[in-house]
């Protein structure tokens, strides 16, 4: 078996460095790159148009805007990296928003720390509940989660009613927590900061992690590999429902009113975040910092599109396109990469 993996890794190099090793070339190689090429450049252009645009408040709110989709796309690529998706995140955030406003108007005096915790708790059981029925059950996440997606739905608007929280009923610390800035960034976009963080450190930095990476490549070789897929799938089901649930909490924070409908629409949202930046849809490569700033720039599109005054229409297009983009250029790097191992492992026999 060692030979077998000496062989892989002698053939594999050229394959991935092309024209040398240098800094240059690996930072050409970065997926996220083109990601932020095109983020810079539309705020460039916006600016030039809008100087308005890059105001002390123009940057706070593009950041608010992006900061809880930044956190739903961290717990989403934890998912398509295996090849698994969630489509209820939207309504679990709804469900979670709208109990943060219920604790408060029960509890108002209840500690924010534990209204997240809370939270967080709430989600990771939702998340959970979808991770048994795709891992036990084994029936596609696709098919389980737009199950859930209603079902979640269906039990929020149980709960609402017509009935709403506005900003008037929470705690003016807790609404602060979106008000308040620390060196210039919104308290609850450094909570995204952090998440984004530990996501990363997780799965480039511990063997769970990197587990999730050769499940999505190749599920069948990870078992031979003796990683418990199963458990390593449940496991990225609930910490996306925890981080469904403290974007559900943030939400209530961010917005004057959380209902029946709250949530509604983002999981396309999200989906479209992680695959913009980066996160192949098929598994197996991606990073959560590509995620983020695949949430950052399509918030920044639609702020920079509406600065410019064009068209809503105009706005769903771009996006789409963008995802379509992303799809096409992962697949023929995909084939392009493959390709290039044939010959290699050809020129090594």
């Amino acid at each position: 078996m060692s030979s077998t993996v000496k062989h892989g890794e002698k053939g594999t190099t050229p394959a991935l460095a092309p024209g040398g090793s240098g800094g240059l070339g690996a930072l050409l190689r970065l997926r996220e790159l083109p990601v932020l090429v095109a983020l810079l450049l539309l705020v460039l252009i916006t600016y030039l148009n809008n100087p308005l645009f890059l105001s002390p408040q123009g940057v706070k709110d593009l950041l608010l805007n992006a900061t809880i989709i930044v956190i739903l796309a961290a717990g989403q690529t934890l998912l398509i990296i295996t090849r698994n998706i969630d489509l209820s995140v939207g309504s679990m955030l709804g469900l979670v928003a709208f109990g943060t406003g219920s604790i408060f108007v029960a509890m108002p005096g209840l500690p924010i720390i534990v209204v997240l915790l809370l939270g967080m708790a709430f989600g990771a059981l939702l998340g959970a509940f979808n991770g048994f029925l795709v891992t036990v059950a084994k029936v596609p996440a696709l098919v389980i989660t737009l199950g859930t997606l209603y079902v979640f739905r269906g039990l929020n608007n149980a709960w609402a009613g017509g009935k709403q929280y506005f900003a008037g009923d929470r705690p003016e610390a807790f609404g602060a927590l979106s008000v308040d800035t620390v060196l210039g960034f919104p308290i609850i976009t450094l909570l995204a900061i952090v998440v984004v963080a530990a996501v990363a450190v997780y799965m480039a930095g511990t063997r769970p992690g990197r587990d999730l990476y050769a499940i999505g490549s190749d599920p069948e070789a990870a078992k031979v590999l003796g990683i418990k897929v199963s458990q390593r799938v449940f496991l990225a089901f609930l910490a996306n429902g925890a981080l469904a649930g403290l974007a559900g909490v943030l939400y209530a924070s961010r917005f004057n009113s959380v209902g029946a409908t709250t949530g509604t629409g983002m999981e396309l949202d999200v989906v479209a975040a992680a695959v913009v930046g980066g996160v192949a849809i098929f598994g197996g490569s991606g990073t959560v910092a590509g995620a983020a700033l695949g949430a950052l720039l399509l918030t920044t599109i639609t702020s920079s599109l509406t600065a410019l005054r064009v068209d809503k229409f105009w706005q769903q297009a771009i996006v789409g396109i963008l995802i379509l983009t992303a799809i096409v250029i992962d697949r023929l790097a995909s084939l392009r990469t493959a390709r290039k191992l044939r010959i290699s492992e050809a020129r090594n026999v």
